[in-house]
């Protein structure tokens, strides 16, 4: 592989401790609080484990060994419904505006679509601007209140959308 190829492709248990290393990054990068977020959530320190169970994918951006950004599908915590929940979708710096935010929601629509889900809901933060115009763009409409129960109080930004 080339050290310029960019692949996404799902975890491996070598990547969790680089995906937990990202995502944190970049939450401090945004000043997101550390707690009521992802930041604080155990699952970031064993995403594979986490994700090795029917209905759950995560996908990550590999470039050169490095991993530089990643997202998940999973059933809405704390939901009566056939809702998932699009999860933990952060890009480090050297990976946003190249189209990757966009590859990666197919990606995690797709098997969101496979897996047989009806909705996807996710959470952000109102700041996160560039994130929500990539959502509203493959069909996210607001919602005035929570799904479920995430655990992840700060966030204050609702979405859904029909798969």
């Amino acid at each position: 592989m080339r050290k310029d190829t960019i692949v996404i492709r799902e975890i491996e248990a070598k990547d969790n401790p680089k995906i937990a290393k990202a995502v944190r990054s970049v939450l401090i990068e945004m000043g997101v609080p550390k707690v009521g977020t992802a930041y604080e959530d155990e699952a970031l320190d064993c995403m594979t484990e986490t994700y090795n169970e029917p209905k759950k994918a995560y996908f990550v951006v590999e470039r050169g060994g490095d991993i530089i950004g990643g997202a998940g599908i999973s059933p809405l915590e704390n939901y009566e419904g056939n809702v998932c929940e699009l999860q933990k979708m952060y890009f480090m710096p050297e990976a946003r505006s190249k189209g990757l935010g966009s590859e990666m929601m197919n990606i995690c629509l797709n098997f969101a679509k496979q897996a047989g889900f009806d909705h996807c809901y996710l959470e952000t933060l109102p700041y996160m601007e560039d994130a929500r115009k990539l959502y509203r763009k493959v069909g996210f409409k607001s919602l005035e209140k929570p799904m479920g129960n995430t655990g992840h109080y700060s966030c204050t930004v609702w979405m859904l959308k029909d798969l």
